[in-house]
This record gives C-alpha cells, structure tokens and sequence, in this order.
C-alpha cells in the first residue's frame, strides 16, 4: 500500500504521524511511504532520516494526498487539506467528530473511511489515545503552575506552597489516563489535589499518590465546593468517540476566585467546563468571569518529539494491520472506524451527531 504522512497545518503543530524508525517498519513489510517535505522536522526529524530508510520526499501535501492510498497524521483534516481528501483515501489520525459535525459531514460527503486513533479500544482502553492523554496531563499541570504565575496574570499562587505559605488547591476533574498524569505532577510539586472520578479504582489510585490528595465522588455539591475554592481546574472527563458534558457550569466558575486557571483537556471532545473554548499556542488562553482558561486544543503537541515518538510506537502495530488490508475482522480496529464508505457507523459518534 502506498502511505502518505502529510505535514501538520494545524497552528504551532509540530507532531508528525511517523517518525523514521516507525516508517521503516513499514518499508520492511513491503509498503511505499510518501512523506511531505520538511514533516519531522518540528519533532527533530530531518527529510535526509526518512530518505534514508525508504521513504520517498514528496513537495507538497498536494502530493502525497494524490499519490497515497492511506494517509496517516495526527491531527483532523483541517482546513484546505479537507479538499484534498478522496473517495479511495484511509485516513487513519484524530478526528474528534463529536465536536466538529461539520467535519463529518465532509468526511461522509467525500465518502472515504476514516479510523479515528480516540476510539481504537482494546480490552477496555483507548491504547492509541492513551498516550497523547499522559502527555496532556502533564502538559497541563506544568502549564497551570505556570499560568499560577503572576507574570502571566494569574493570582500569584506557588501551588506546592512553602514553610509560611498554604499550598495551593487543585482540582482535577476525571481520574482516567489524563487526570490522573495530572494529579500526579501535581502531588508530586505538593499542591492540595483534590481529585474527582465515579470508579472507585481510580479513587484508591489517586489516594496513592500522597497524603495530599483527596479521591471523591463527583456529586454536584462536592464538585461545587471544590471548584469555588480552587487555584487550579483541570477538565479531564472523556466519554469515547462522544461529546463530553458540562460537569461544571459557567455559574460555577463565576464563583471561583479572580485571576484562578482552567485548563480543560476535554476541549477537543467540547469540554467539561461550560465557559471553555478551542484555543491554539499562537493565543492560548482568555479571561471569562475573571478567570483564566486554556482551551489549547492540540496540548500534547507543545512537545512534538516526545509525543510524536509515543504516538509512533502506539500506532504502528495498528498502521501494519490498516496496510495489510485484512483488517475488518480485527475487534479493536472496527471500533476505530468513524465513517466507512462514506457512512457513520460509529454507534456512540451517531447518538452525538442525530
């Protein structure tokens, strides 16, 4: 099969869907790679590495789009790369279509299939989405102290606290694979973790680690309570290939205090926190109800070479199945398929779009 990896033109993006090693793999197996000049090189990757295990340099995404039977990125088609797309294409990257309908009705119109890494499920787990929410978490953890800063506008709060000083309080919402990479850095810089999930699993966990974390259940009012007396928020709550509800309301974060952050991880599913939108690194943050919000929509791609080599080692097992075109009988994969031949078959992607 011929692979086409077009570069990411998302703002500030820098991931690129494989790195050398991970296409080397496929040129192994028998597969033609095709690489839109200059893709690794945000991640550190330079044409000359590709080239060098196999894979063609093409100019432009024209080129790959045109060439290339199965494109594989990390990001949603956006903007002009959309007219790109044909009937024939296997897009393999994140779509995220529960929050961007119209996106899916470009992909149905176009009629092509498109597997989404964010519902790839195995056993239980998201395997391909997993690790870009490690890096998320953490991401948002060091960029919430960060934002904490008064430089950067927030309330002056050093959120591990020192002797004199109270710690700060920070409330992580979802205690899955995200919230909890979250709540562990921050535990770890020794903030007041309050962390809320309804399993009870990943409560012990969270209690795990320190004894400066709470695990509770997500009442209303406990969540309520927390929210208003916290420095920082971190919307963590997924429901796979769904849009994510409101957990917390915009009169809620009315009542939080001046100058205190939101980062909501969920933005990409429609976020947790009402008042949350998609931002980008360019502007990555606004002021609502004098607080502020990070609605950066592609957060693991602040570090593109960690995440492009996690994101490469996931995928590639799942890429080699995806080339090999014998891949419909294959459990985990078929629920990674968004839209086939033009049709939604996602059955949790129908109930958001009806």
């Amino acid at each position: 099969m011929k692979i086409g990896i077009p570069k990411e033109n998302k703002i500030l993006e820098g991931r690129v869907g494989l790195v050398p090693e991970a296409c080397a793999e496929l040129v192994r197996a028998g597969h033609d790679l095709l690489l839109e000049q200059g893709a690794g090189v945000l991640s550190g990757y330079t044409d000359q590495q590709y080239q060098q295990l196999g894979v063609s340099i093409v100019p432009t995404a024209a080129d790959v789009y045109a060439q290339a039977d199965m494109i594989i990125k990390v990001k949603e088609p956006w903007g002009e790369e959309v007219k790109l797309l044909q009937q024939r294409h296997l897009l393999f990257c994140f779509l995220h279509l529960a929050a961007n309908p119209e996106l899916a009705t470009q992909l149905q119109d176009i009629g092509l299939t498109a597997v989404a890494f964010e519902t790839v499920e195995a056993q239980g787990s998201l395997p391909l989405l997993a690790p870009m929410s490690d890096i998320a978490g953490r991401v948002a953890a060091q960029v919430g102290a960060h934002l904490l800063h008064q430089p950067s506008g927030g309330r002056g709060v050093l959120l591990g606290g020192l002797p004199a000083a109270e710690r700060g309080h920070a409330v992580v919402i979802g205690a899955g694979v995200a919230g909890s990479n979250a709540a562990g850095m921050l535990a770890a810089i020794g903030a007041r973790v309050t962390v809320f999930d309804r399993l009870r699993e990943k409560l012990s966990q969270a209690r795990e680690l320190g004894n400066n974390v709470s695990a509770l259940y997500p009442y209303h009012d406990a969540i309520e309570e927390a929210v208003c007396d916290a420095d920082l928020l971190i919307g963590a709550v997924l429901i796979p290939g769904a849009k994510t509800p409101h957990i917390v309301s915009r009169a809620m974060v009315k009542n939080m205090k001046n100058r205190s952050v939101i980062i909501d991880i969920s933005v990409d599913q429609g976020g947790c926190v009402e008042t949350i939108r998609p931002t980008d690194y360019q502007d990555p943050t606004y002021l609502d109800e004098e607080v502020i919000h990070f609605g950066v929509s592609n957060m693991p791609g602040a570090v593109p070479r960690s995440a492009s080599q996690a994101l490469s080692a996931a995928i590639l097992p799942y890429t080699l199945q995806l080339a090999s075109g014998h891949w419909k009988g294959q459990q985990e994969l078929l629920k990674g398929i968004n839209i086939e031949a033009g049709q939604l078959v996602h059955p949790g992607l129908k109930e958001a779009l009806a």
